[in-house]
């Protein structure tokens, strides 16, 4: 059993940014990717980035420059910083974690980006 709990979320204005959080406890094996999907309303969710232990990222072209993941494995933490939020980077955000083939999810956290 393995629980995400985000944290980091809110308002904020175009051209600011925010940090999202997200600590994973329970059962984690040594090898799993960790990363942050979004999901804006009548849209499909999205991968965002993703990390694994081995450092390797992945990132969604339309936040490549502007956002950044990092995370601290002995924590089993993993965070999104967020720069330069535009109105369109609007959604529910979900932590994600997998490994051994199994996707888990965190309940979401708002990112709102309004004037």
């Amino acid at each position: 059993q393995v629980q995400l709990e985000e944290s980091g979320g809110g308002l904020v204005q175009p051209g600011g940014s925010l940090r999202l959080s997200c600590a994973a406890s329970g059962v984690i094996f040594s090898i799993n990717t960790m990363g942050w999907y979004r999901q804006a309303p009548g849209k499909q969710r999205e991968l965002v980035a993703s990390m694994n232990t081995g450092g390797i990222v992945n990132y969604a072209d339309s936040v490549k420059g502007r956002f950044t993941i990092s995370r601290d494995n002995a924590k089993n933490t993993v965070y999104l910083q967020m720069n330069s939020l535009k109105p369109e980077d609007t959604a529910v955000y979900y932590c994600n974690l997998m490994q051994r083939g199994r996707p888990n999810w965190g309940q979401g956290t708002q990112v709102t980006v309004s004037s």
